[in-house]
């Protein structure tokens, strides 16, 4: 659990900004929306392929 502390004279907004930074540094929002559905390990590594596919194939049109 993120515990942000509001400083004395410190505004709601920028208390906000810090615990927005603080989730997102953890990760905690890509956690979430990863375990909202199911995927099948099979599944995981064939997307991870074709994207690393897809990144070699934009390397390598930069390099001409």
């Amino acid at each position: 659990m993120i515990v942000i502390k509001v400083k004395e004279n410190e505004s709601i907004d920028r208390a906000l900004r810090r615990y927005k930074k603080k989730t997102q540094q953890t990760g905690l929002l890509n956690e979430l929306r990863e375990r909202t559905y199911f995927e099948k390990p099979s599944v995981s590594k064939r997307g991870e392929k074709i994207k690393a596919v897809h990144k070699q194939k934009m390397q390598n049109l930069s390099n001409i």
